[in-house]
């Protein structure tokens, strides 16, 4: 199915679940069945979130590793955490133990507090200049160079990285891609920047400017438009405590992804794009809901756009990822994509 994002072909992820208030053994099975689902309807791999709330990205990519056979854990990588050195050193040895490639989501930080907490008051645009030089670092150890850089965040001298990395597991890099300094940062690490979209008739197409670009979307499609909307509205019901959670988190996140989804107006009865599970605290990203077709003409015009990847939440069940493929597959007719 879903294959890199080369000549038309459309990349595909989907997400791991977070930990919410799942107890280890809980959490453990839905990892690896969402793991094992999403490698069996075709994603090319799987975002692994990081935060002072979560689990440890990398404990959790390693689960998914052991579980699978080629899927990629897209880990967030947020660089208060560790040193650049100790991120290349993970995928080299990943690398050399799996033959097995992982993506890196690189995470300027959105949650004031956290940084706070780590006395991080790095502001926001230079957080993102730090992100660049902290892939530099990283990229040129797994060329094979020996390193010396003398940057305004980071101070290497002479760093040699050990064992070698294989070109074909080179990590893919990604980025938001919301904000200005988001979008200088892609086009400088050479990063997809991924956006939180806005109704696909409101999105600009930055690919025009050569920037290689994805979206970040839930997805729930069925057969009929009915049929989709009874279950977008018995899995996210109404809820006013997450909605005073969202409007908490809005106020001590400085993100410009966050602040955009706030101020978009819901669409119209007709769209399929839907923020109540943002809204209410459920998502970190709009839904599209609706038939295939309709699904699919909303993704379309997306990658018209010259959107290339799509990071989907996490499905709830095997057959849930697989009508997302559905809705995928109708999306590419006549665009001059692929799912595989």
């Amino acid at each position: 199915m879903a294959t890199t994002s080369v000549d038309g072909a459309l990349e595909v992820f989907s997400m791991c679940p977070t930990i919410n208030n799942l107890d280890p053994d809980s959490y453990l099975r839905q990892a690896i069945n969402v793991a094992r689902w999403s490698e069996e309807c075709g994603c090319r791999g799987i975002l692994v979130f990081s935060d002072n709330s979560q689990l440890d990205a990398w404990t959790v990519s390693q689960l998914i590793i052991s579980h699978t056979y080629k899927l990629c854990p897209l880990v967030a990588v947020q660089p208060v955490y560790m040193h650049p050195y100790t991120v290349a050193k993970i995928l080299s040895t990943t690398g050399w133990l799996y033959a097995r490639q992982i993506y890196l989501n690189m995470v300027a930080g959105g949650f004031v507090n956290d940084l706070k907490a780590l006395d991080d008051r790095t502001p926001h645009d230079k957080r993102y200049d730090r992100l660049s030089e902290y892939v530099h670092i990283v990229r040129s150890l797994l060329e094979g160079q020996t390193v010396t850089f003398d940057g305004e965040f980071y101070h290497v001298d002479k760093l040699k990285l050990a064992p070698p990395l294989a070109e074909e597991l080179f990590p893919g890099i990604f980025v938001s891609g919301s904000s200005d300094a988001g979008v200088a940062a892609a086009r400088t690490m050479g990063a997809t920047a991924i956006k939180y979209p806005k109704p696909a008739g409101e999105e600009e197409a930055r690919a025009e400017a050569g920037l290689v670009c994805g979206i970040r979307v839930g997805i729930i499609a069925r057969r009929s438009r009915s049929e989709a909307w009874d279950i977008a509205h018995l899995r996210f019901p109404e809820d006013r405590k997450g909605q005073l959670t969202r409007q908490l988190a809005s106020k001590v996140s400085d993100s410009v992804w966050h602040k955009e989804l706030n101020s978009v107006d819901q669409a119209g009865e007709e769209s399929p794009y839907w923020l109540v599970p943002f809204q209410n605290y459920k998502a970190m990203c709009p839904y599209l809901v609706g038939s295939y077709e309709q699904v699919g003409v909303e993704l379309a015009r997306y990658f018209r756009a010259g959107h290339r990847t799509v990071i989907l939440e996490a499905p709830t069940s095997l057959d849930d990822m697989r009508h997302m493929f559905t809705a995928l597959e109708a999306a590419t007719q006549g665009v001059g994509v692929r799912v595989g």
